[in-house]
């Protein structure tokens, strides 16, 4: 089986958690820190703060930002669940915003009406989380404008983005968002086996978000209540999690961090790839904003229906048959059974449910040989055309 993603690791990964592993720490030693900074400074942000997941990370992420009862979380149905749960987590309710039909990104236009429209209702979000799907960033611009102009606060979701680029800029430099969080899961662009990163240039939000990873716990005298009672003393001053990250992983992610530019940079040339070898295929493939520089995590393809004879699900399960590990990013989520009570219904997001009838996320990864994609590209002229 080809799979559609799938972790690159190498005698220096193996090498950097063999280190840390015979080390004096397994966790909150030295690692952490510097895989932070050095992804930091990376991206070009003040903050980043390591966290077990990007679901965590998402999660204090809103909590920071004030996100509780009765206020309102925006994001785009064609996500996984975490960029929609974490409003949940926090009490708040959760509404979608319609995808643009060539990005598959929430779309700028789909939001500005319905913030018109919700500010005459009086139910404005106070958070947006913009999903950067597959690696594509959103139009940031735009939505950090409707940001200013009605008064919510901004999460870029780039848990498939590291390593991409919005106007010239690496994604996660806060340009235009208060909060960017990355994922480290396996088949991401880079891995820590898993883990997640919240990065920001607000130095309280970074301070509140640090609060919140670990316990809400602090030794800092100048948060506690009072004077400490001596050097063993701490204070629990929040309602925190344990969501840190490991040592282990830390080393892991900055061997990783080392080859992230080139893993994009093969990631664009498979892609580049199948967009010639792909032909006059009844398939759309990946339109690229001009604005922008992909991660490349995903290949998705939209199926052109009205040419087939075939359905959407015979041509998933034709792949799957000849060894492909095809895949589908994502079922909309307000169709999940979860958020069915929540009042959503059937044509309320038209394009992410147009999205969710052709897509097909194919392999993509940085250790794909040209032999791997010519069984891909075989696979799915032979599912297509029967």
């Amino acid at each position: 089986m080809i799979p559609y993603g799938r972790q690159d690791i190498q005698p220096g990964d193996v090498a950097a958690v063999l280190d840390v592993l015979q080390s004096d720490f397994l966790t909150q030693g030295p690692v952490v820190p510097r895989f932070e900074r050095a992804v930091a400074d990376k991206v070009g942000t003040r903050h980043a703060l390591a966290m077990n997941s990007a679901t965590s990370a998402l999660h204090v992420a809103c909590l920071a930002l004030g996100l509780g009862k009765d206020d309102w979380l925006w994001t785009s149905p064609i996500t996984f669940v975490a960029s929609a749960n974490c409003g949940l987590y926090c009490g708040a309710k959760v509404d979608f915003v319609d995808i643009d039909p060539r990005t598959y990104n929430l779309c700028p236009r789909a939001l500005e009406a319905k913030l018109e429209q919700a500010e005459r209702e009086g139910r404005l979000p106070k958070v947006l989380v913009a999903v950067h799907l597959c690696g594509q960033p959103c139009d940031m611009q735009a939505i950090h404008e409707l940001g200013q102009r009605y008064g919510f606060r901004i999460i870029e979701d780039a848990s498939h983005a590291i390593g991409g680029q919005y106007q010239g800029e690496y994604i996660g430099n806060g340009r235009y968002s208060d909060i960017t969080v990355f994922s480290f899961h396996p088949v991401k662009i880079i891995t820590t086996a898993e883990g997640g990163m919240a990065l920001t240039n607000d130095a309280q939000l970074a301070s509140q978000m640090d609060l919140l990873r670990s316990h809400g716990i602090t030794r800092d005298p100048e948060v506690m209540t009072r004077a400490p009672d001596g050097p063993w003393y701490y204070q629990q001053v929040a309602l925190g999690f344990n969501y840190r990250l490991t040592e282990l992983q830390a080393a892991l992610g900055l061997s990783q961090l080392e080859r992230l530019d080139a893993y994009v940079a093969r990631r664009h040339a498979l892609a580049e790839r199948y967009d010639t070898l792909f032909g006059e295929l009844p398939v759309t493939t990946p339109w690229q904003a001009p604005e922008g520089y992909s991660g490349r995590h995903l290949y998705v393809v939209r199926l052109q229906l009205d040419r087939l004879t075939v359905s959407h699900r015979q041509v998933f399960e034709a792949l799957r048959e000849q060894g492909i590990g095809a895949n589908l990013h994502y079922i909309p989520v307000p169709s999940q059974p979860y958020y069915q009570p929540m009042g959503f219904q059937a044509g309320d997001f038209p394009e992410a449910e147009r999205y969710y009838a052709e897509a097909i996320s194919l392999p993509l990864y940085p250790t794909m040989t040209e032999a791997q994609q010519d069984e891909v590209i075989s696979a799915l002229t032979q599912a297509v055309r029967p």
